[in-house]
């Protein structure tokens, strides 16, 4: 069925910029509503932000919000978050899945299929 590949992760210092790319492959793309999503070993997977397929709606948790930002390239099948400002405590494995896509996202990180980790590590 639907694949997500991901993309983007790596080492970037405070205050610097990262951005993730989730690309997808198999039926109907742009029929699915994108997620992104972290966590640590220490803490809970945390929803981010999310997108439906045309755009239209788009949400944040407050994490993310006023630093990342969504968008979807649908010519592309790939689905973006640009993270700005970044901070050590964004140091996480991030993740994309299609989503619900609710405007309490940050709490309710559900999702079903999903992609692989990418590793993000700011350092000071």
């Amino acid at each position: 069925q639907l694949q997500l590949e991901i993309s983007g992760g790596g080492m970037v210092q405070a205050g610097g910029s990262l951005r993730l790319s989730c690309k997808g492959s198999g039926p109907s793309f742009d029929s699915y509503t994108l997620g992104w999503f972290r966590q640590t070993p220490e803490t809970a997977r945390e929803g981010l932000s999310c997108m439906n397929y045309d755009g239209g709606v788009t949400y944040y948790g407050d994490s993310a919000k006023g630093r990342f930002t969504i968008s979807r390239d649908n010519a592309e099948n790939t689905v973006y978050l640009q993270m700005n400002s970044l901070k050590p405590e964004d140091t996480a494995t991030y993740f994309c899945a299609t989503t619900p896509c609710t405007p309490d996202i940050a709490t309710r990180p559900y999702g079903k299929y999903w992609s692989q980790g990418t590793q993000v590590i700011v350092s000071t």
